[in-house]
């Protein structure tokens, strides 16, 4: 039987915490922040949690949470 393979792309993207959740970064973060207002681009600093629909797909994807 063959290892599991991580999904790279999804590896760049998340992050699984200690508890089981998945994290990711805000989207829009990268450039072009002149054009927004500074109170948008400070709420989009830092991670945020993955809705719980996704972060079953995710974390299979990343390899993670055995069969």
């Amino acid at each position: 039987m063959p290892k599991i393979k991580t999904h790279k792309g999804a590896a760049k993207r998340f992050r699984v915490t200690a508890n089981g959740k998945v994290k990711h970064r805000h989207s829009g973060t990268s450039h072009l922040a002149w054009r927004m207002t500074s109170k948008r681009v400070r709420n989009l600093r830092g991670t945020d949690p993955v809705d719980t629909v996704e972060a079953k797909r995710i974390i299979k994807a990343l390899g993670k949470g055995g069969l």
